[in-house]
């Protein structure tokens, strides 16, 4: 006696399979799949139909856009994804794209422009839908991209090779904002924690910062600048923090462009004995839902990024309904008043 085969499992019942059950072709179980039965009579489609429903069948849709070129699955490029920043941004955007009946990809750049351009590659190979890169690093890959009209959105950080749609707050405000800050509290003696090579975004803060300063009456050779080159934020607030010790020693206060850049130097300042906030004031930028737990001495500008994801996919939608895409800046927070603190030591 012939052993009958065993039935596949339902996660491996196909088409074939349903074909096989039904002795049709596979070419006339996908048309009834898909609402298509064509020529197929009424007992044809009921024998179909009931042995999808026997065994399991469950049409696959990514499978089914990717041969169409119709995928719905959108690939997120962003690098460092251990900065609170970048998970907050990732989490509204993957919500908001399931909502609108998307999948999302998730890949962390590290900030470098290869693992980027391999990124891309890797993500136009599966057809994706659109492209949502947040804070992205001009390269070979990204400028092909861009030159096909892949559809793209750039968040937080522009496109650093000019033009895409953009999704972010007016950094510069969020800089004049955090020098007013100072300001309302009588500090005048001031400085600027950044990056070596800093981006679109973070550049735009500190000039937002010391234009703002500057309009105030205060000499620009008076704001002091201190930058590390890493792509850690916290290794750069650090090694910045050095800098100003090095260099005259600590202000009375100082804008960090980022909170990461804020943790790192307060790790500084706990080391050689600097009270934070009552010896210097610090001021970051991102407003991470962890300053409440591990970093109550931080005054942050808080930037919503639990709004930015409506605002990615209502730019991808513009584009691939083909219709022109306009800068989103989205409010950020205003800092809480304050009084002019006593004098500082």
């Amino acid at each position: 006696m012939t052993a009958r085969a065993a039935r596949p499992q339902e996660d491996g019942v196909s088409l074939a399979t349903v074909a096989r059950e039904t002795g049709v072709s596979v070419a006339t179980v996908s048309r009834i799949v898909n609402g298509k039965s064509g020529r197929a009579s009424p007992d044809t489609i009921a024998r179909v139909e009931q042995a999808i429903a026997r065994l399991g069948y469950r049409p696959n849709p990514v499978g089914r856009a990717l041969k169409r070129r119709a995928s719905r699955v959108v690939a997120m490029l962003a690098p460092n994804l251990d900065n609170p920043a970048m998970a907050a941004i990732a989490v509204s955007t993957e919500a908001a794209l399931r909502d609108a009946g998307y999948v999302m990809i998730l890949c962390d750049t590290h900030d470098r422009a290869d693992l980027q351009d391999d990124y891309l590659r890797a993500m136009r190979d599966q057809f994706v839908a659109g492209y949502v890169m947040v804070s992205a690093v001009g390269s070979a890959g990204l400028a092909e991209a861009q030159t096909r009209g892949d559809p793209m959105v750039f968040v937080a950080r522009r496109n650093p090779i000019g033009g895409g749609a953009y999704v972010g707050i007016d950094n510069r405000k969020a800089g004049a904002d955090a020098a007013d800050h100072l300001l309302a509290q009588g500090i005048r003696r001031t400085a600027v924690l950044m990056a070596t090579l800093n981006a679109s975004s973070t550049t735009e803060r500190a000039e937002g910062f010391i234009q703002r300063l500057v309009a105030q009456g205060i000499s620009d050779a008076d704001i002091r600048r201190a930058s590390a080159p890493s792509l850690s934020h916290i290794e750069i607030g650090y090694a910045a923090a050095k800098s100003l010790e090095a260099s005259g020693g600590w202000p009375d206060g100082a804008l960090c462009v980022s909170d990461m850049i804020a943790y790192g130097a307060y790790r500084r300042a706990t080391e050689t004995g600097i009270a934070i906030p009552e010896r210097c004031t610090l001021v970051g930028i991102d407003g991470n839902a962890l300053n409440h737990w591990i970093a109550p001495w931080l005054t942050s500008i808080r930037i919503p990024y639990e709004s930015f994801g409506r605002h990615v996919v209502a730019q991808l939608a513009s584009a691939w309904g083909g219709g022109a895409t306009t800068d989103i800046n989205v409010a950020h927070e205003p800092l809480p008043a304050t009084g002019t603190p006593a004098g500082r030591a």
